[in-house]
C-alpha cells in the first residue's frame, strides 16, 4: 500500500490534457476560462456620473453661487453635452457622459428645482463628487482575466462589458461511469432480498454534472469475457473511467485483469487509507485514465472528492484549493492508516468547526447526506484532541 499522499501526486501526475473550445458566453458559467481577458477599452470608458442631479462647476458653487438656471437636460446613453455658461446647470441622469465644462454633480435630493433654476441646498459641493473617472477601474489593454479561472456571473457580467460573445474554455474530458456486480439492480426495479439498487452509478453521474460533465453511465457483470467486450467499446469512446466495485480481492473482482489484458497499466493499488483502501488507478493506451473506485458507497464517494476531483482540476489548470477545519470532538482510531471523515461544519467563534457524522462503516450511504466536508485525519498519532487542526475538502 501506499499512503494518501503517494497516491495523490501519482494522480496528478497523469493529468489530461484538455483541448480548448468555444462557446457561447451564456453557456460558460461553471466552465473554465482558457484565455486572457484584456480591457478593449477604459474601465469606465469615459467620465460616468453616479447619480440624478445637475452638473455644475464646482467653483462657481465656491465663489458663492447657489442658484443654478438649467440650461439642458443629459439622459444616460446620449453624447456628451457641454455647459455654456458657468454660471449654469445641466440637469443629469445616472450613467450619462459628465457634459464638458462641469466638474461636479449634486443628487437631487440637495437641490429645489423650481422656474428652470436648481438651487443647491447643501452646505458643500467638492470637485470630482458623484463622478466615476474614465479609467479609473481598469485601463485599455489592463488584463482583467487570465486563464484557469472558473466562470462566475461576475465574470461573466466582465467578458460581456469587453465584448466577448464567444468563450475559450478546456474542453470537459470525455467520461464513462461503470457500475459492477451482480448484485444490483436498476433504480426502477424492486431489489430481491439479496439485491441492492445501482446508487453509486448515479451518485457519481451527478457529482459530475456539478463540474459540467455529462458523463455516460454503464454497467459491467461479473462475467470477464462480457466485461471484456463492454470495456473495448467504452473505451474506445471516452478518455476517463470511473470505476465503481471489482477492484478488491474478492473471487469475483475480476476487473483488474480484464483492465490488464485492455493493455491497462496500474499506477497503484491499494491505498493506506480507510475508507478506500481497494482504490485502484491506472493508465490506457493513448492518454486514458482508470480510477478504480470501491464498491461501498463511501469509499467511492470519498475516493472522487480526493482524488479524481483534484485530478480534473490540475487538468483544467485549475488551483489547488486548501482548507482546515479545528476538531470539535476527540477522535481517536486504529489501525494506523489515514482516516476519512465526514463532518458537519459551523462557525464558531470566527472558526471553522467540524464535528463528525456517525455512521457504520463504508457502506452507510447515508452517513453522508449531511456532510459539508471530510475531514483527513493522518495515520499518527492516531488520537487527536478537540480543538486539532486537520486536512478538510469541502463538498
Amino acid at each position: 500500500m501506499i499512503s494518501v499522499e503517494e497516491a495523490l501526486q501519482l494522480v496528478l501526475q497523469h493529468k489530461a490534457t484538455l483541448i480548448i473550445e468555444e462557446v457561447d458566453l451564456w453557456q460558460s458559467v461553471g466552465r473554465v476560462l482558457a484565455q486572457e481577458v484584456v480591457a478593449d477599452r477604459d474601465f469606465p470608458p469615459f467620465d460616468r456620473v453616479t447619480m440624478d442631479g445637475i452638473a455644475i462647476n464646482a467653483q462657481t458653487f465656491a465663489v458663492g453661487t447657489k442658484a443654478f438656471p438649467i440650461e439642458q437636460i443629459q439622459a444616460a446613453g446620449a453624447p456628451q453635452t457641454t455647459l455654456q455658461n458657468p454660471d449654469h446647470c445641466i440637469e443629469i441622469m445616472t450613467g450619462a457622459m459628465l457634459p464638458a465644462n462641469t466638474d461636479a454633480v449634486v443628487p437631487y435630493e440637495d437641490c429645489l428645482l423650481q422656474d428652470h433654476t436648481a438651487t443647491v441646498q447643501a452646505q458643500q459641493v467638492v470637485q470630482g463628487q458623484n463622478i466615476h473617472r474614465q479609467g479609473s477601474d481598469k485601463k485599455a489593454g489592463e488584463v482583467l482575466l487570465s486563464g484557469g479561472v472558473q466562470i462566475t456571473p461576475a465574470i461573466v457580467g466582465t467578458l460581456a462589458s469587453v465584448g466577448l460573445a464567444k468563450v475559450k474554455v478546456y474542453a470537459m474530458p470525455k467520461v464513462a461511469i461503470c457500475s459492477t456486480g451482480d448484485e444490483l439492480v436498476e433504480i426502477q426495479e424492486t431489489p430481491l432480498p439479496h439485491q441492492i439498487r445501482r446508487s453509486n452509478a448515479y451518485m457519481l453521474a451527478a457529482a459530475l454534472q456539478q463540474e459540467n460533465i455529462q458523463a455516460s453511465l454503464h454497467h459491467l457483470p461479473d462475467v470477464p469475457e462480457t466485461m471484456k467486450a463492454s470495456l473495448e467499446q467504452i473505451i474506445a469512446e471516452h478518455e476517463v473511467l470511473l470505476l465503481s466495485g471489482a477492484v478488491s480481492k474478492g473471487k469475483f473482482d475480476f476487473l483488474p485483469q480484464v483492465l490488464e489484458a485492455l493493455g491497462f497499466t496500474a499506477v497503484f493499488h491499494r491505498i493506506a487509507q480507510k475508507p478506500g483502501k481497494p482504490m485502484l488507478f491506472g493508465t490506457l493506451p493513448v492518454n486514458k485514465v482508470v480510477f478504480g473506485l470501491p464498491g461501498n458507497p463511501v469509499s467511492t464517494f470519498v475516493c472522487y472528492q480526493l482524488f479524481f476531483r483534484p485530478w480534473l482540476r490540475a487538468s483544467l489548470h485549475l488551483t489547488p484549493v486548501t482548507a482546515f477545519a479545528q476538531l470539535a470532538l476527540p477522535i481517536s482510531f486504529r489501525p494506523a492508516l489515514t482516516y476519512h471523515l465526514p463532518v458537519k461544519l459551523r462557525n464558531h467563534e470566527g472558526l471553522l468547526q467540524a464535528t463528525p457524522i456517525s455512521n457504520t462503516g463504508s457502506g452507510d450511504l447515508t452517513s453522508i447526506l449531511e456532510a459539508d466536508g471530510l475531514l483527513s485525519l493522518p495515520p499518527e498519532p492516531q488520537t487527536f484532541p478537540a480543538g486539532s487542526a486537520v486536512p478538510l475538502t469541502l463538498l
